[in-house]
């Protein structure tokens, strides 16, 4: 395993998530792989505390990298139609920094695996890393499944563009919440040539208008003329390979911590929380009884090395939290208006 790590994109804010993510890694895929944490802001008091406990932890430190990503995304997003709609119209994770964990392109690992924070790590991985072998990049998604009106690229114009159908298009399609692949897979000469068609050739409008500034959409455009190999363990002719990973829409069997696909009980690479927010893990963590399916699972990788602060019961909130809940959000959804 040369020159391999894991690394995730995460700060103070998603905390409690990350050191699930880490622990997860640990038990189930072995404790002395290094794992390098992107930096999502400065925001890394804890992080970097949490580092200092773990030798096998390290921070991505390169803000060159980090920036020039930075301002790559920004002049390509800025040229994006929707940039002239109204304030009231923007997208929750407008001008956010998920973008950041492409500096994982650029990092010391040669070859990766980059898990979204808010993930937990279900089995070992020496057959994504065999896959590098013959891949460029290996999802594990089922992205390509959805209906026209809810893909991130508007397959209809590529189409076009690449004379070729939409189903064939379709099968590359995938999420970036998961993503195995190599250093410099993107020169910089890359990046530039990408930028001048988005901008430039308006490659930008390929991109659904539901999707500006979204990290997952800018993928698909850079992986969409099919240059670069790629493998989707959901596309596997193996059946073992195609399984379920999202904890809100999937379903599992949990076999002493780890889940395993309820259909034919196979196993999964990870789970993925995707859709429930930062702030109802950190209300769960705190005994609240959040609905957060695989809740528990949750629980177990999170306090795993400290026992003592897991919360021995679940209590549902009371209208005092909920109703302040309700008033910080519409004060937070102005304040992003303002902006």
């Amino acid at each position: 395993m040369s020159n391999f790590g894991i690394y995730t994109l995460a700060n103070d804010s998603v905390y409690n998530q990350l050191i699930a993510l880490i622990n997860s890694i640990e038990i189930n895929i072995g404790s002395d792989i290094p794992i390098c944490i992107i930096p999502y802001n400065q925001n890394l008091n804890l992080v970097k505390q949490e580092i200092n406990l773990r030798p096998n932890l390290r921070l991505f430190e390169d803000w060159d990298i980090i920036n020039y990503w930075d301002k790559f995304v920004n002049r390509v997003w800025d040229s994006h139609p929707r940039n002239q709609d109204s304030k009231l119209t923007r997208p929750g994770w407008y001008k956010g920094f998920v973008h950041r964990k492409y500096a994982a392109f650029n990092g010391d690992f040669d070859k990766f695996i980059f898990y979204d924070a808010d993930s937990l790590a279900m089995k070992a991985i020496d057959d994504v890393i065999s896959k590098l072998d013959q891949y460029q990049l290996v999802f594990d998604d089922w992205e390509h499944t959805k209906p026209p009106e809810n893909t991130d690229i508007i397959l209809e114009k590529v189409s076009h563009q690449y004379n070729l159908s939409e189903d064939e298009l379709r099968l590359r399609i995938h999420c970036n919440s998961f993503v195995a692949s190599h250093k410099n897979l993107f020169s910089e000469n890359d990046l530039k040539n990408l930028e001048k068609n988005l901008i430039e050739q308006r490659e930008i409008e390929w991109i659904s208008h539901n999707f500006w500034w979204s990290s997952s959409a800018l993928m698909n455009y850079m992986t969409i003329d099919g240059k670069h190999s790629m493998f989707n363990y959901t596309l596997s002719p193996e059946y073992q390979d195609r399984t379920g990973n999202c904890a809100n829409a999937d379903d599992f069997i949990n076999i002493d911590n780890i889940l395993y696909n309820k259909d034919g009980l196979k196993p999964i690479h990870r789970l993925h929380y995707m859709s429930y927010s930062t702030n109802d893990f950190n209300r769960l963590c705190n005994g609240e009884d959040v609905d957060i399916r695989y809740k528990h699972e949750f629980l177990y990788y999170r306090f795993l090395k400290e026992l003592e602060k897991k919360p021995r019961y679940l209590k549902p909130a009371n209208i005092t939290d909920k109703t302040n809940r309700f008033i910080d959000k519409a004060v937070k959804k102005i304040k992003r208006v303002m902006r």
